[in-house]
């Protein structure tokens, strides 16, 4: 079977809403994961879906994302981030987090937004970020430990609600709609 043939597997079942949908999909990675696609990085990024009913087996997704190349798939999920931050905002933040949480990912992620423009930044570019936010992001990448990001982000923005302990409030506040 193709690599679009196999990636179409994954898009049909990744809702899993059947035992026969989380194998149909077990089965399909497996595949995929015997000759790691690289030039569908991105379209395999979108296969995420927050609608999922095993999320479980979707983090098998998760782990082979990551076994390839670290800035083949850094930029693969950046240039998938408009799309997958309204299909599957969860898990967006989930793939963030763990950019941000494994230092030679995040390394890495802040070496591919220092070698951006800074007048054409391509977090601003890729996802519209407000431009205070998108400096704040690129900034924290430099400057702050990631445990921190919350607190810094609340501090520079001046968010004091004391609930906000994500990036879907962020979003939220800083006006970047899902619709998008």
């Amino acid at each position: 079977m193709s690599h679009n043939s196999l990636i179409n597997v994954l898009e049909t079942n990744r809702l899993m809403r059947s035992d026969e949908e989380v194998a149909a999909f077990e089965n399909a990675l497996a595949e995929l994961a015997k000759n790691s696609p690289i030039e569908n990085l991105r379209e395999l990024h979108l296969v995420l879906d927050d609608k999922c009913q095993h999320p479980e087996v979707m983090f098998s997704l998760i782990h082979f994302l990551e076994s390839f190349d670290v800035k083949k798939q850094l930029q693969a999920f950046i240039n998938a981030v408009p799309q997958l931050i309204v299909s599957a905002p969860e898990w967006t933040k989930i793939i963030h987090a763990r950019i941000l949480n494994d230092e030679s990912a995040r390394a890495c992620y802040q070496d591919i937004l220092s070698a951006v423009d800074s007048q054409s930044s391509l977090m601003k570019q890729t996802i519209e970020l407000p431009k205070e936010l998108a400096d704040l992001l690129e900034q924290y990448l430099k400057e702050i430990p990631p445990n921190q990001l919350i607190v810094y982000l609340r501090e520079q923005l001046g968010l004091v609600k004391p609930e906000f302990q994500d990036l879907s409030d962020l979003l939220a506040v800083a006006g970047v709609a899902k619709d998008k």
